[in-house]
C-alpha cells in the first residue's frame, strides 16, 4: 500500500461511511474501493461478504482493457481507428440484409458505439465458440448507417472487437488480454474467460430493492415508458452461472478486485512500462471522438477509443464521473455500479465494485454519484 497521507483522511471516512451505509442497507451484500495515486494503491478496503481476495463482475468497465490491447496495436501499426471491420473479417454481415452498408463499419465505429447494431444478438451455445461467434456474426443487420447516431452497444461491438484482435494476432483476445496487460502490469487478479473451478473467489450478484415506481420515472424523465435496454437485472444476475462467467464476454465479462480497477488507471495515467505509445495512449484516454447524444439523456456523448471523458459543459455526473473531477477525466464504468475512472489533474484513479444488482436503477444511478463524489473529494 503507498502513502495514505497523500489522500484527504476525512473525505476517505466519508467515502468509507458511504459505503457501508450501502451494506448496512442490504444493498451492497459485497463492496470494495480502492484509490491509487503517483502509480501506488493508497486505499483498498472490503465491506460486507468481501474481503480483499473478493473477485466481482465489472461488467463494462472491461471495456477499458479491451481498449488497452486495441491502442497497443495501432501505436505498432498492426490496425488503425479506421481499419474496416470487413478487412478482418470478410464474412461480417455478409448473409444479413444490410451487407452493402456494413463494409462501411469501421474500429473507431466500434469503439465509439456509433456502428448501428448495439442489439444484435449472439449468445450461449455460439458465444463459446470462435466459429461460433463469426457464424452469428454474417448474419447481422444494422439498425442505422455507420456513424450516425449513438447508441451504446453493451455487448455487440466488442464481440467484434475481439475478432478483430484474434484477427490480428493470431490468439484468442483473452490471452492477448493477460499477455499484454495484465501480466506485464502485475495485475493478474484480472482476467477474463476464467475457469468454473477457479472461480470461488468470486462475489454471487444479488438481486436488491425494488423497481423505480412510475412517479419517480415521470418525475425524472416526463414519462414512465422507459426502455432499459440490453442490460436488465436479470441479464446481469445470469453472470452468477460459471459456464457464462467462463466465456470472457469482451463488453462486460471481466473479473476482478476494486484495486485492479484504480491501478489499471495509473498505468493509463503515468504507462511507467512502456506498454503504450505516447501518443496514441494520449489520443485513447483524452482524445474525445463522438459528441452524438445520448438517446435517453441527450447530453455529447463524449467518447473516446475505447473510454468516456467528463468534459467541462458540467454534464460530468450524468457520465459516470461527478462534478468534482476535472474535465480531462477519463474512465468506463459498468453496470450495477461498478465504477472506474482517473483524474489527471489530481493524479487519483478509483475503483469501485459491488455486488448487489439493484432494480431500481434510480437509487443505483445516485448511489454511484454519492459515491462517486467522494472519492473525488479524496484528492485534497
Amino acid at each position: 500500500m503507498g502513502d495514505t497521507t497523500t489522500l484527504d483522511s476525512a473525505a476517505v471516512d466519508r467515502l468509507r461511511e458511504r459505503i457501508q451505509r450501502e451494506v448496512d442497507d442490504g444493498l451492497a451484500p459485497a463492496a470494495q474501493f480502492a484509490l491509487a495515486r503517483h502509480g501506488e494503491l493508497v486505499a483498498f478496503e472490503s465491506f460486507g461478504e468481501a474481503d480483499d481476495d473478493t473477485r466481482f463482475n465489472l461488467f463494462s468497465c472491461t471495456k477499458a482493457w479491451i481498449a488497452g490491447v486495441i491502442w497497443q496495436l495501432i501505436g505498432e501499426g498492426s490496425i488503425s481507428p479506421d481499419t474496416r471491420v470487413v478487412e478482418l473479417l470478410p464474412d461480417f454481415g455478409a448473409d444479413g440484409p444490410s451487407a452493402d452498408v456494413v463494409g462501411r463499419i469501421t474500429l473507431e465505429h466500434l469503439l465509439t458505439h456509433t456502428a448501428g447494431f448495439p442489439y444484435a444478438p449472439l449468445g450461449p451455445p455460439r458465444w463459446s465458440t470462435r466459429a461460433g461467434r463469426l457464424e452469428q456474426m454474417r448474419r447481422w443487420r444494422l439498425s442505422w448507417e455507420p456513424g450516425e447516431l449513438f447508441e451504446y452497444h453493451a455487448t455487440a461491438a466488442h464481440w467484434v472487437v475481439a475478432e478483430m484482435i484474434d484477427a490480428v494476432t493470431g490468439s484468442d483476445y483473452r490471452t492477448v488480454v493477460r499477455e499484454r496487460i495484465t501480466d506485464p502490469l502485475g495485475l493478474p487478479r484480472f482476467a477474463l474467460g476464467v475457469p468454473a473451478d477457479e472461480q470461488g473467489d468470486v462475489a454471487e450478484l444479488v438481486p436488491v430493492g425494488g423497481v423505480p415506481s412510475e412517479a419517480e420515472l415521470v418525475e425524472l424523465f416526463g414519462t414512465a415508458d422507459l426502455p432499459l435496454g440490453e442490460v436488465t437485472p436479470d441479464v446481469l444476475l445470469a453472470f452468477n452461472d460459471p459456464e457464462i462467467r467462463a466465456v470472457g464476454v469482451p463488453g462486460g465479462g471481466g473479473l476482478g478486485t476494486a484495486a485492479d480497477l484504480a491501478l489499471y488507471y495509473q498505468a493509463l495515467l503515468h504507462d511507467t512500462g512502456d506498454l503504450w505509445d505516447p501518443a496514441v495512449l494520449a489520443d485513447g484516454t483524452g482524445h474525445v471522438r463522438c459528441t452524438h447524444p445520448v438517446p435517453l439523456t441527450g447530453i455529447p456523448s463524449t467518447r473516446t477509443l475505447g473510454l468516456v471523458v467528463a468534459g467541462d459543459d458540467g454534464q460530468s455526473a450524468l457520465r459516470g464521473m461527478v462534478h468534482g473531477v476535472s474535465a480531462g477525466t477519463f474512465g468506463h464504468n459498468g453496470a450495477a455500479g461498478q465504477l472506474a475512472w482517473a483524474d489527471p489533474d489530481s493524479g487519483l484513479s478509483f475503483g469501485f465494485t459491488i455486488s448487489g444488482v439493484d432494480r431500481n436503477f434510480i437509487r443505483e444511478a445516485r448511489r454511484s454519484a454519492g459515491i462517486a463524489s467522494r472519492a473525488a473529494a479524496c484528492a485534497g
